[in-house]
């Protein structure tokens, strides 16, 4: 009787224990990785150039020759190049330039949205480009008072364009281009 209780003991324990042990697959939910950005503080930038803007007080701008600058952000790997360009019955030429140096970027943008700025209180007119996809550069701009003056801005990553990995930083900075189109002013 011993024994039988101990056979069947046994035979309870192993079948509990197999049944216990299944492996149950559990997919892990899926993981970004989180990068956290200080909120943006914009100050004044002007020079002895015939144009100011606001800046990101985050980034650092270097002066260039003709009043062309390059505003980094160390921390992103992200540097805005500013040009600028008197006019001199030139504005068809320099719009087709402008627009050229965008468009090179479609054989590898998944899209290009265009949003057009005007503002006739500062006479500032121009185009935002917003360059989606594994292009080298995701935002364009130039504005121009169609008589005088014309500035050009763009962004550069440097790291392989990757759009998923970049987004955040490209998106905080397409922010801070933004603002400074939209900011800048002619002395």
């Amino acid at each position: 009787m011993f024994k039988k209780i101990i056979t069947f003991s046994t035979i309870a324990l192993v079948s509990f224990l197999s049944f216990s042990c299944k492996d149950d697959i559990i997919p892990k939910p899926a993981s970004y990785l989180r990068l956290d950005y200080p909120e943006a503080k914009y100050v004044g930038f002007e020079n002895e150039c015939p144009f100011a803007f606001e800046m990101n007080s985050e980034a650092v701008i270097k002066g260039e020759k003709d009043c062309g600058f390059t505003i980094t952000y160390p921390k992103m790997k992200a540097t805005i190049y500013l040009t600028y360009k008197p006019v001199n019955n030139n504005i068809a030429k320099l719009l087709k330039d402008a627009q050229k140096l965008t468009y090179e970027h479609v054989i590898k943008a998944d899209d290009i949205l265009e949003q057009p700025y005007l503002n006739p209180t500062k006479k500032v007119y121009g185009m935002f480009y917003q360059v989606d996809g594994n292009a080298a550069t995701n935002s364009q701009f130039y504005v121009t008072d169609s008589t005088k003056h014309f500035v050009t801005g763009s962004v550069y990553f440097y790291a392989k364009p990757n759009f998923d990995s970049i987004m955040p930083a490209a998106s905080y900075v397409r922010n801070d281009m933004q603002r400074l189109m939209e900011t800048l002013k002619w002395k």
